[in-house]
C-alpha cells in the first residue's frame, strides 16, 4: 500500500482524537446555553467557552501531528466552531451583552454562505476549503466572546477584559465580513465558469417514467 493510499485511509477514519474532541465540544453547546440562560451562571459558562475555544485549537494540532486529519474533521470542526459563535451570540443577545444587529451581521453571514453552497453541489464540487483569514477570524470572536462574558463579572479582570474584548469583537467582525465576501466571490467564479452537472441518462430515464 503506497503512502497516497495511506493517505485516503486516514481521510475515511471516523473514530480518532480530533474527532472525538469535537464531538466533546458540540455536546457543550446545550451547557453553555443552560448555564448563562437558565442558572445565570456566568462563570461556569465562561469556563465552558474558554475550554471549547482550547480544544479547538487542540484537535487542530492533534490532526496535523498525530496524521489524523479526516473528511469528518474537516466537516465537523468547522461546524462546531460556528455553532458555538450562534449560540453564544444569540445568547449574549438575550443577555443584553451585545447589541442585536452585531449577531445579525455574523450570523447573516453565515445564512449566506450557506446558501451560496448549491452552487458547489449542482456542479458535484465539494464545499471550498476553509481559508485561513476564515479561521483567524474564527479566532478572534471565539477570543472576543469570552473576553465580553468576562466583563459582566464582579472580579478584577472585568476592567481590562471589557476593552479588549470589544476590540477583537470589531477586529473579528470585520476579519468574518470580509471573509464571506471572498467566499462569495469564489462562488460566483464557480457559477461562471464551470456549468452545472448535467443529469445521468439513468436519472433522466428515471425521471421521465
Amino acid at each position: 500500500m503506497n503512502s497516497l493510499d495511506d493517505e485516503i485511509v486516514r481521510s475515511d477514519r471516523i473514530l480518532t482524537i480530533p474527532n472525538v474532541l469535537s464531538v466533546i465540544r458540540l455536546l457543550g453547546v446545550p451547557l453553555f446555553v443552560y448555564l448563562l440562560l437558565v442558572t445565570h451562571s456566568d462563570g461556569w459558562a465562561l469556563a465552558v467557552l474558554m475550554a471549547s475555544g482550547f480544544s479547538d485549537w487542540l484537535d487542530g494540532k492533534l490532526a496535523r501531528v498525530l496524521g489524523q486529519m479526516s473528511r469528518l474533521g474537516a466537516v465537523l470542526d468547522p461546524f462546531v466552531d460556528r455553532l458555538y459563535v450562534v449560540t453564544t451570540l444569540v445568547t449574549f443577545v438575550m443577555r443584553d451583552f451585545i447589541p442585536w444587529w452585531v449577531a445579525a451581521i455574523l450570523i447573516g453571514r453565515d445564512v449566506i454562505l450557506a446558501l451560496s453552497l448549491v452552487i458547489y453541489g449542482r456542479r458535484n464540487l465539494p464545499p471550498p476549503d476553509v481559508m485561513y483569514l476564515g479561521k483567524a477570524a474564527t479566532f478572534m470572536l471565539m477570543f472576543a466572546l469570552p473576553l465580553i462574558l468576562a466583563a459582566q463579572g464582579d472580579w478584577v479582570i472585568a476592567e481590562v477584559a471589557r476593552p479588549l474584548g470589544v476590540a477583537f469583537l470589531v477586529w473579528g467582525t470585520s476579519l468574518y465580513v470580509w471573509t464571506g465576501v471572498l467566499y462569495l466571490a469564489k462562488a460566483f467564479t464557480v457559477m461562471r465558469t464551470i456549468p452545472p452537472a448535467k443529469r445521468s441518462a439513468a436519472r433522466r430515464t428515471g425521471s421521465m417514467q
